[in-house]
């Protein structure tokens, strides 16, 4: 079991959506937060709202986009904290748009936020858990890293690489016999907003994830040493469905509406 109490945990993406609600839960739990959020006000607002109920949090402002960024916010944790004992890469974007509507300069920042900042930011903490022999290292990557959609050409390709990422940092650190940990979470859409507009055919097996769910099966499963979690369990079929042929997997997937999920998404800001 992994406690939080005492714990210097480093969220990324922490000023809204499930990054936010995984902070307060986590402060209540005794964890010392060190949240990370492209967004100043917002960070430090939420920074604010949390030491008015005594929690100990600490607040940075960094651009996951830029690799120069993340390094110097690292070093400035380090120094003020000494120590990252567990850190959950949850910070994320879309554009929800098809391939041919993106600017070279949207994919850019995807892959950038999405992907290469997992390595960004492990490299600048994870030679300190090696040496302690500690750490817990989560990555927030999606449902959409399992099987394509259209209109997420650029998101689903960045949360591939998230998965494949874990998994391989994950077998890389048993094979150093390090007591290292990593967790990747898979989750259909949530309901925070990113993917307003989205749609789901069928509810029952493939509902809408609420944020508090979401956010409570992310602490669940760091508390419990949890390698994997995807919601809702049904997506797990994708390894089975994987075996067909891909003209028959591509039909399953527009059977249950996957293929078409994305044709009314607005997304936060409304475009």
């Amino acid at each position: 079991m992994t406690d939080f109490t005492g714990k210097n945990v480093l969220i990324t993406g922490a000023a809204s959506g499930i990054g936010r609600l995984m902070a307060g839960k986590i402060a209540a739990l005794g964890g010392h937060l060190i949240l990370w959020d492209v967004n100043q006000g917002a960070l430090e607002a939420f920074g604010e709202e949390l030491k008015k109920q005594n929690y100990s949090v600490s607040t940075y402002v960094c651009d996951l986009s830029d690799k120069d960024a993340v390094y110097a916010v690292a070093e400035a944790v380090r120094q003020a904290h000494k120590v990252v004992d567990i850190m959950i890469n949850n910070a994320g974007i879309v554009s929800g748009r098809p391939l041919l509507e993106e600017s070279d300069a949207d994919i850019i920042r995807t892959f950038a936020v999405n992907t290469l900042a997992l390595f960004w930011t492990t490299r600048a903490f994870l030679p300190d858990m090696l040496k302690r022999n500690s750490g817990h290292i989560v990555t927030v990557a999606s449902a959409a890293g399992l099987v394509g959609t259209p209109r997420l050409i650029d998101y689903c390709s960045s949360k591939f690489a998230a998965v494949g990422y874990d998994d391989a940092l994950r077998v890389e650190l048993k094979r150093q016999r390090s007591n290292v940990t990593t967790t990747v979470i898979c989750p259909y859409f949530i309901n925070t907003g990113m993917f307003q507009g989205a749609k789901t055919r069928f509810p029952w097996l493939m509902p809408i994830l609420e944020p508090e769910y979401v956010a409570d099966r992310i602490i669940g499963a760091i508390r419990t040493n949890r390698q994997r979690i995807i919601m809702p369990r049904f997506v797990f079929l994708t390894y089975l469905v994987r075996l067909l042929p891909p003209s028959l997997f591509d039909a399953v997937m527009g059977f249950l509406g996957v293929n078409k999920s994305m044709d009314e998404f607005t997304g936060r800001s409304g475009h």
